[in-house]
């Protein structure tokens, strides 16, 4: 490890007087190498995590999509920028890399992760060392591989293998930049970190996103969006709807339909195309959302659905579950679900259902359901969360910035801020 940070270091220069157009020109042939290797991709992401082969398909294509966004539009974001243009004055804000930037990036989304945490940084003139999650090896291994027939300059790219510690010792090296996607606690020890060291860090963390549905909303098309958006890969996403808010009105109406859906849904072998939930991608990830849920039972919750393993399925598998009776004191409300599970609480007021969706260290995104707009748009306006949707819009487009306000993270990924949250800004005036 310590020789690949020596070999970022000794390239970076040469890395860095390079334009962003050259830089992307020299990464665009990844796009075709993704596109051969389409079908072996997405088989090691269901092998390795057990995502259905199908949202694995899913996402390659939308990787791909990514991947030309930042390959088109970064040059374009970082080209200099002139805020002050006047008789033979000329201000420029130009955009220069950190320097050797250390990426870690989570197992859930283990392809795409691994090209938003290396891509972006590339483009923007840095020299990356990466770490991939050891829960998706084969994954990091294949990316690697496709990497090294870039035949970039030896030490713009590398990567490392193994557990917690390898990240942990890739941070304490020399570095200028630590660039993270993952939870919560392990971001926050790397801020600190990142303040010893007085380097920047830019950190994509967890969520416990709320979705809000107002008692005008129609609840046949909302129903399949909050199963998609919770229980989509397991429910094992970030930005997933982790607390279900509902008006009292329409709350039992909306639990009886989401179960009825959901007894429907087909779980088993990932490799299956007609399979919809997969197995969670650990043991130890079971363990915990298992502990969590007892949890809540204890203290009053009522099970609606689920909150147990299938019978006839040998691995990490557990039912799509749905919580009532719940209150603001248990585990699945506090703290980030990462699997299949979804509480439900109901509220009587607007104001209520703010409070009730802010209740949380988290901020990453949230969804409010309405068939008035501007109620919808409202709320949306005082959700503390790095992105709100409002009903079936999405905000997942390569050109809008993706974080979070509070334990969710600091920083941005994605489009123009986010290009630029990689870079140094330096004001040149002439």
């Amino acid at each position: 490890m310590i020789e690949k940070i020596k070999q970022a270091h000794a390239a970076k220069n040469a890395w860095k007087i390079l334009t962003a157009t050259q830089r992307a020109q020299m990464l665009r042939p990844l796009v075709q190498l993704i596109k051969n290797n389409a079908d072996k991709i997405a088989y090691l992401i269901t092998e390795e995590m057990g995502k259905p082969i199908t949202q694995s398909k899913s996402e390659v294509e939308w990787t791909i999509e990514y991947l030309h966004d930042f390959l088109d539009n970064g040059p374009k974001y970082l080209a200099p920028k002139t805020t002050v243009k006047e008789h033979n004055t000329l201000h420029q804000l130009v955009y220069e890399p950190y320097g050797v930037a250390a990426s870690i990036a989570p197992w859930n989304y283990p392809f795409s992760n691994f090209i938003i945490s290396v891509i972006p940084l590339l483009i923007a003139g840095n020299t990356v060392v990466f770490k991939h999650s050891e829960e998706c090896m084969k994954i990091g291994k294949f990316a690697d591989d496709l990497m090294q027939q870039l035949n970039l300059l030896k030490g713009v790219y590398a990567q490392v293998y193994g557990n917690s510690e390898v990240g942990q010792t890739l941070v304490e090296q020399d570095i200028d930049l630590i660039n993270f996607t993952g939870s919560s606690s392990t971001g926050k020890a790397l801020y600190a970190l990142a303040g010893e060291k007085f380097i920047k860090a830019i950190l994509e963390m967890g969520g416990s996103d709320p979705a809000v549905i107002l008692q005008d909303a129609s609840i046949d098309d909302v129903i399949p969006q909050i199963i998609a958006r919770r229980f989509d890969n397991c429910g094992q996403i970030c930005c997933a709807v982790k607390r279900l808010i509902v008006h009292e009105s329409i709350y039992d109406e909306v639990v009886e339909k989401l179960v009825q859906q959901l007894s429907q849904i087909k779980i088993g072998d990932p490799f299956d195309s007609q399979t919809q939930l997969g197995p969670l991608v650990s043991e130890k990830q079971l363990a915990l959302l298992e502990s969590q849920v007892q949890d809540s039972l204890k203290k009053g919750a009522v099970v609606a659905i689920g909150a147990a393993k299938p019978q006839g399925l040998s691995g990490h598998f557990y039912l799509p579950t749905v919580l009532t009776h719940i209150n603001c004191n248990m585990r699945v409300w506090t703290e980030e679900v990462f699997g299949p599970v979804l509480p439900v609480m109901a509220f009587s007021t607007e104001n209520e259902a703010i409070t009730l969706a802010n209740d949380t260290p988290y901020g990453l995104s949230a969804v409010v359901y309405s068939a008035d707009k501007l109620k919808a748009r409202f709320i949306a306006e005082h959700i503390n969360a790095g992105c709100v949707d409002i009903n079936s819009a999405s905000h997942w487009r390569p050109c809008n910035p993706f974080g979070g306000y509070k334990a969710s993270g600091i920083g941005r990924i994605y489009g123009e801020e986010g290009f630029r949250d990689l870079c140094q800004i330096k004001v040149i005036a002439q």
